[in-house]
């Protein structure tokens, strides 16, 4: 079967508006032209005048403007997990959005992350923030700032256009943080409103933990988003049967050349990292195939530097459609 790729097309109802980057992304960005330079980890779904965001890595709230969207339109954000290149613009989400339109939200835009977990370094003695309390430590980073532009810039307070909620996970589903980071699980009901209905499943990307893939529902198709995570049977059946599959990838091979036979601690640790806690281009292309998906939608690229058709290599493991696009690319649900 010929492969079939091909780059985002133009948005219809609902549309994927596409946010590429990586862990490397910001050190490899100068080998590549102005007009290809990708920000960080951030997708967008948009719903009529509704907008739905996954992510907020750097510059996100920059690429939001740029792609057209006022945060008027915003109606709830969905953090996979509390890796900066994933939360860096979280503070910007106030301190940008107050003067793109956030002020003019009828009511607050819904925030939903992981919750705490132990600290792995002070033998559990200690609790690391979730994202609720990691967004209070940003914002209060900033509360001179914050308290300036109230009074000064007659801006509305962070409560009345932000509230945030940490996902709770069961304690029936046996998570641990150190030995059980993705236990098999059934999708939990996250969020919902006229528009959409959101779950979850942890995912595997050790030793982040949690680490979340979301699933939005809606009357126009169903997109799944993975995440950062390496293969893991909660993904596969999240998405089973949806429409889109928006899923992370890094290039096994040049993770084999860059830390493959190296001796240094550090290179072995980078190695064993991108090998179990990403996902390699054949397997994203296994994935979606299992899932039953019609489209995937490669994302997160790592390096952020390498040739197009290398990416397109995942239409060996899936044949349906695949797209290999850039950044701010809107993509139809169908």
């Amino acid at each position: 079967m010929p492969h079939r790729y091909e780059s985002g097309g133009m948005a219809d109802r609902a549309a994927l508006i596409r946010g590429i980057g990586g862990t490397r992304a910001a050190r490899y960005r100068r080998r590549s032209p102005p007009a290809t330079r990708a920000c960080g980890y951030r997708l967008g779904l948009r719903i009529g005048e509704a907008l739905y965001l996954v992510d907020l890595g750097y510059g996100a709230c920059r690429q939001l403007t740029l792609a057209g969207f006022g945060f008027e339109r915003l109606r709830a954000g969905f953090i996979t997990h509390l890796h900066s290149d994933h939360i860096a613009d979280l503070g910007t989400l106030l301190l940008y959005g107050w003067y793109a339109g956030l002020c003019e939200v009828p009511r607050p835009v819904r925030l939903f992350g992981p919750g705490p977990r132990p600290s792995y370094r002070n033998g559990d003695t200690g609790e690391l923030p979730g994202f609720t309390e990691t967004l209070g430590r940003m914002l209060h980073a900033y509360a001179t700032d914050i308290e300036d532009r109230i009074i000064d810039n007659a801006r509305r307070p962070p409560e009345e256009v932000l509230d945030s909620t940490d996902i709770p996970l069961p304690d029936s589903l046996g998570f641990d943080p150190h030995t059980r980071v993705a236990p098999d699980m059934e999708p939990l009901p996250v969020y919902r409103d006229e528009h959409v209905e959101v779950s979850a499943v942890l995912v595997w990307h050790a030793p982040m933990a949690p680490a979340f893939a979301f699933r939005f529902d809606t009357a126009h198709g169903s997109v799944v988003f993975s995440g950062d995570t390496g293969p893991c049977a909660n993904l596969v059946r999240l998405a089973r049967g949806a429409d889109v599959l928006v899923h992370e990838v890094i290039d096994e091979h040049w993770i084999q050349r860059g830390y493959g036979g190296a001796t240094h601690p550090a290179a072995a640790a980078m190695l064993a990292h991108h090998t179990t806690a990403h996902t390699s281009i054949p397997d994203a292309g296994r994935i979606a195939a299992e899932s039953g998906v019609h489209t995937l939608v490669l994302t997160h690229f790592v390096p952020g530097h390498n040739p197009q058709p290398r990416w397109h290599e995942a239409a060996d493991t899936f044949h349906g459609r695949l797209v290999v696009g850039a950044d701010l690319d809107r993509i139809p649900l169908h």
